[in-house]
């Protein structure tokens, strides 16, 4: 699995969760512009950040890093 792949599972979780950007930032310690940088640009989070959003998306993260399919 290439880096794009990864990040499109990320921006697909975040959309999918239907919690706004700006309470994703303010969950994980992040600027929504920083969300918003996930989703439109080939940014990826620190993994401090990742393993926040994942567990605030209620989704696992072998999952997004394409480890496990589900």
């Amino acid at each position: 699995m290439e880096l794009k792949d990864i990040q499109v599972r990320l921006r697909e979780a975040i959309s999918h969760s239907g919690v706004a950007q700006k309470d994703i930032a303010k969950a994980i310690g992040v600027s929504a512009q920083t969300v918003s940088k996930y989703m439109k640009q080939d940014i990826f989070p620190a993994l401090d950040t990742f393993a926040k959003l994942c567990a605030l998306l209620d989704v696992r993260s072998d999952y997004i890093l394409g480890i496990a399919v589900y």
